[in-house]
Protein backbone atom coordinates (compact mmCIF):
# COMPACT_ATOMS: atom_id res chain seq x y z
CA UNK A 1 0.00 0.00 0.00
CA UNK A 2 2.80 2.43 0.81
CA UNK A 3 4.40 1.70 -2.55
CA UNK A 4 1.14 2.45 -4.34
CA UNK A 5 0.70 5.73 -2.46
CA UNK A 6 4.27 6.81 -3.15
CA UNK A 7 4.01 5.97 -6.84
CA UNK A 8 0.67 7.74 -7.23
CA UNK A 9 1.67 10.88 -5.37
CA UNK A 10 5.07 11.22 -7.04
CA UNK A 11 4.05 10.55 -10.63
CA UNK A 12 0.60 12.09 -10.78
CA UNK A 13 1.42 15.26 -8.88
CA UNK A 14 4.38 15.79 -11.18
CA UNK A 15 1.91 15.73 -14.05
CA UNK A 16 -0.46 17.95 -12.06
CA UNK A 17 2.14 20.68 -12.02
CA UNK A 18 2.74 20.67 -15.76
CA UNK A 19 0.57 23.77 -16.07
CA UNK A 20 3.15 26.32 -14.98
CA UNK A 21 1.45 29.49 -16.18
CA UNK A 22 1.57 32.14 -13.49
CA UNK A 23 -0.06 35.50 -12.84
CA UNK A 24 -0.14 38.03 -15.63
CA UNK A 25 2.89 40.29 -16.02
CA UNK A 26 2.27 43.92 -15.09
CA UNK A 27 4.07 47.05 -16.21
CA UNK A 28 4.07 48.96 -12.94
CA UNK A 29 5.12 52.17 -14.70
CA UNK A 30 1.69 52.30 -16.37
CA UNK A 31 -0.44 50.53 -13.73
CA UNK A 32 -1.77 53.79 -12.30
CA UNK A 33 -4.81 54.41 -10.09
CA UNK A 34 -6.56 55.95 -13.08
CA UNK A 35 -7.85 52.56 -14.24
CA UNK A 36 -9.54 50.08 -11.90
CA UNK A 37 -9.56 46.97 -14.06
CA UNK A 38 -7.08 44.90 -16.02
CA UNK A 39 -7.99 41.97 -18.28
CA UNK A 40 -5.38 39.43 -19.35
CA UNK A 41 -5.38 36.85 -22.14
CA UNK A 42 -2.47 34.47 -22.62
CA UNK A 43 -1.28 31.32 -24.36
CA UNK A 44 1.71 29.19 -23.51
CA UNK A 45 3.57 25.94 -23.88
CA UNK A 46 4.84 23.55 -21.18
CA UNK A 47 3.73 19.95 -21.76
CA UNK A 48 1.43 21.17 -24.49
CA UNK A 49 -0.46 24.20 -25.68
CA UNK A 50 -2.51 25.92 -23.01
CA UNK A 51 -4.57 29.08 -22.61
CA UNK A 52 -5.42 31.40 -19.77
CA UNK A 53 -7.55 34.38 -18.81
CA UNK A 54 -7.10 36.69 -15.85
CA UNK A 55 -8.68 39.70 -14.19
CA UNK A 56 -7.05 42.25 -11.89
CA UNK A 57 -8.59 45.00 -9.76
CA UNK A 58 -6.31 47.91 -8.83
CA UNK A 59 -6.96 49.12 -5.28
CA UNK A 60 -6.96 52.85 -4.62
CA UNK A 61 -3.86 52.90 -2.42
CA UNK A 62 -0.67 54.90 -2.73
CA UNK A 63 1.18 51.58 -2.82
CA UNK A 64 0.18 49.85 -6.08
CA UNK A 65 -1.84 46.76 -5.06
CA UNK A 66 -3.80 44.53 -7.43
CA UNK A 67 -6.26 41.79 -6.52
CA UNK A 68 -6.45 39.16 -9.23
CA UNK A 69 -7.89 35.86 -10.34
CA UNK A 70 -6.61 33.64 -13.16
CA UNK A 71 -7.95 30.56 -14.90
CA UNK A 72 -5.72 28.34 -17.07
CA UNK A 73 -6.58 25.24 -19.09
CA UNK A 74 -4.93 23.03 -21.73
CA UNK A 75 -6.04 22.85 -25.35
CA UNK A 76 -7.74 19.71 -26.62
CA UNK A 77 -11.12 18.04 -26.79
CA UNK A 78 -11.57 17.96 -22.99
CA UNK A 79 -10.20 21.36 -22.00
CA UNK A 80 -12.62 21.70 -19.08
CA UNK A 81 -11.35 18.48 -17.44
CA UNK A 82 -7.99 19.92 -16.36
CA UNK A 83 -7.64 23.44 -15.05
CA UNK A 84 -5.78 25.67 -12.61
CA UNK A 85 -7.30 28.66 -10.81
CA UNK A 86 -5.41 31.20 -8.73
CA UNK A 87 -6.84 33.92 -6.47
CA UNK A 88 -4.67 36.39 -4.61
CA UNK A 89 -2.84 39.69 -4.55
CA UNK A 90 0.25 41.25 -6.06
CA UNK A 91 1.78 44.51 -4.84
CA UNK A 92 4.75 46.70 -5.66
CA UNK A 93 6.57 46.61 -2.32
CA UNK A 94 9.69 48.61 -3.18
CA UNK A 95 10.67 51.11 -5.85
CA UNK A 96 14.06 52.71 -6.55
CA UNK A 97 13.85 54.91 -9.64
CA UNK A 98 12.68 52.68 -12.50
CA UNK A 99 13.50 49.49 -10.60
CA UNK A 100 10.74 47.80 -8.58
CA UNK A 101 10.23 44.71 -6.45
CA UNK A 102 6.81 43.03 -6.49
CA UNK A 103 5.47 40.37 -4.14
CA UNK A 104 2.70 37.94 -5.08
CA UNK A 105 0.68 35.52 -2.91
CA UNK A 106 -2.07 33.30 -4.34
CA UNK A 107 -4.26 30.42 -3.31
CA UNK A 108 -4.47 27.66 -5.91
CA UNK A 109 -7.18 25.15 -6.83
CA UNK A 110 -6.60 22.72 -9.68
CA UNK A 111 -7.95 19.57 -11.25
CA UNK A 112 -6.24 16.80 -13.19
CA UNK A 113 -7.81 13.71 -14.71
CA UNK A 114 -6.29 10.61 -16.32
CA UNK A 115 -7.37 7.03 -17.11
CA UNK A 116 -6.13 6.11 -13.62
CA UNK A 117 -7.22 8.87 -11.26
CA UNK A 118 -8.94 12.22 -10.81
CA UNK A 119 -7.07 14.69 -8.61
CA UNK A 120 -8.35 17.83 -6.90
CA UNK A 121 -5.70 19.92 -5.20
CA UNK A 122 -5.54 22.98 -2.96
CA UNK A 123 -2.21 24.75 -2.74
CA UNK A 124 -0.38 28.05 -2.60
CA UNK A 125 1.85 30.05 -4.92
CA UNK A 126 4.27 32.72 -3.71
CA UNK A 127 6.72 34.66 -5.85
CA UNK A 128 8.84 37.78 -6.08
CA UNK A 129 9.48 39.85 -9.21
CA UNK A 130 12.39 42.27 -9.72
CA UNK A 131 12.09 44.43 -12.81
CA UNK A 132 13.00 47.59 -14.68
CA UNK A 133 9.85 49.44 -15.76
CA UNK A 134 9.44 52.26 -18.29
CA UNK A 135 6.22 53.65 -19.74
CA UNK A 136 6.85 51.94 -23.10
CA UNK A 137 8.60 48.72 -22.06
CA UNK A 138 9.75 46.56 -19.15
CA UNK A 139 11.97 43.62 -18.32
CA UNK A 140 11.77 41.54 -15.16
CA UNK A 141 12.72 38.23 -13.58
CA UNK A 142 10.46 36.17 -11.31
CA UNK A 143 11.29 33.49 -8.72
CA UNK A 144 8.54 31.56 -6.98
CA UNK A 145 7.33 28.40 -5.26
CA UNK A 146 4.13 26.51 -6.14
CA UNK A 147 3.08 24.11 -3.35
CA UNK A 148 0.44 21.37 -3.30
CA UNK A 149 -0.93 21.31 0.25
CA UNK A 150 -3.74 18.76 0.19
CA UNK A 151 -4.98 16.53 -2.63
CA UNK A 152 -8.13 14.48 -3.15
CA UNK A 153 -7.70 11.20 -5.06
CA UNK A 154 -10.56 9.40 -6.83
CA UNK A 155 -9.23 6.35 -8.69
CA UNK A 156 -10.96 4.83 -11.69
CA UNK A 157 -12.53 1.38 -11.66
CA UNK A 158 -9.84 0.10 -14.04
CA UNK A 159 -7.08 1.22 -11.68
CA UNK A 160 -8.83 -0.35 -8.69
CA UNK A 161 -9.04 -3.67 -10.53
CA UNK A 162 -5.25 -3.72 -10.77
CA UNK A 163 -4.67 -2.28 -7.29
CA UNK A 164 -7.71 -3.22 -5.15
CA UNK A 165 -6.08 -1.88 -1.94
CA UNK A 166 -5.86 1.68 -3.20
CA UNK A 167 -8.01 4.17 -1.29
CA UNK A 168 -9.76 7.33 -2.41
CA UNK A 169 -9.88 10.47 -0.31
CA UNK A 170 -7.78 13.39 0.89
CA UNK A 171 -4.02 12.99 1.33
CA UNK A 172 -1.96 15.29 3.51
CA UNK A 173 0.38 16.76 4.64
CA UNK A 174 1.69 18.66 1.62
CA UNK A 175 2.21 16.32 -1.31
CA UNK A 176 4.59 18.19 -3.61
CA UNK A 177 5.92 21.49 -4.86
CA UNK A 178 8.00 23.20 -7.51
CA UNK A 179 10.37 26.13 -7.55
CA UNK A 180 10.23 28.14 -10.77
CA UNK A 181 11.93 31.12 -12.33
CA UNK A 182 11.35 33.04 -15.53
CA UNK A 183 12.41 36.07 -17.53
CA UNK A 184 9.74 38.38 -18.90
CA UNK A 185 9.86 41.30 -21.32
CA UNK A 186 7.00 43.51 -22.45
CA UNK A 187 5.96 46.46 -24.57
CA UNK A 188 3.27 48.97 -23.51
CA UNK A 189 1.09 51.19 -25.69
CA UNK A 190 -2.10 53.15 -25.06
CA UNK A 191 -3.93 51.11 -22.37
CA UNK A 192 -2.34 47.79 -23.33
CA UNK A 193 0.68 45.60 -22.65
CA UNK A 194 2.03 42.70 -24.67
CA UNK A 195 4.63 40.45 -23.09
CA UNK A 196 6.50 37.21 -23.45
CA UNK A 197 8.05 35.10 -20.72
CA UNK A 198 10.08 31.94 -20.54
CA UNK A 199 11.44 29.94 -17.64
CA UNK A 200 12.36 26.70 -15.94
CA UNK A 201 11.00 24.55 -13.10
CA UNK A 202 12.81 22.58 -10.40
CA UNK A 203 11.13 20.27 -7.88
CA UNK A 204 11.34 21.11 -4.19
CA UNK A 205 14.15 18.62 -3.51
CA UNK A 206 16.44 20.67 -5.82
CA UNK A 207 17.55 17.41 -7.43
CA UNK A 208 14.92 16.55 -10.05
CA UNK A 209 13.00 18.34 -12.77
CA UNK A 210 9.83 17.53 -14.69
CA UNK A 211 10.27 15.64 -17.97
CA UNK A 212 9.97 18.93 -19.85
CA UNK A 213 11.17 21.56 -17.36
CA UNK A 214 10.86 24.59 -19.64
CA UNK A 215 7.84 26.79 -20.31
CA UNK A 216 6.95 29.83 -22.40
CA UNK A 217 4.02 32.23 -22.49
CA UNK A 218 2.81 35.19 -24.52
CA UNK A 219 0.17 37.49 -23.09
CA UNK A 220 -1.88 40.64 -23.57
CA UNK A 221 -3.20 43.07 -20.92
CA UNK A 222 -5.75 45.83 -21.37
CA UNK A 223 -6.70 48.39 -18.71
CA UNK A 224 -10.16 49.94 -18.51
CA UNK A 225 -12.70 51.51 -16.16
CA UNK A 226 -11.57 54.98 -15.16
CA UNK A 227 -12.27 55.96 -11.57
Amino acid sequence: MKIIKLFTVTVLLTVLFTNKMQAQSVNWATATKEYKHQLNLNAGWDYGLGFGVGYGYRLKYEMPVMLNITYAFPSGNKWLDDFKTRVGVQARLLQMGDFAFTGQVHGVFRRYGSPSVRLLNFGSDMSGVIGYYKTKWFVATEIGFDKAIVTNFKHTAAFKESFPEVQDGWYEPATGGNFYYNLQVGYSFNKSDVYIKGGKVLTQDFQTTPTIPFSAQVGYNIKFGKR
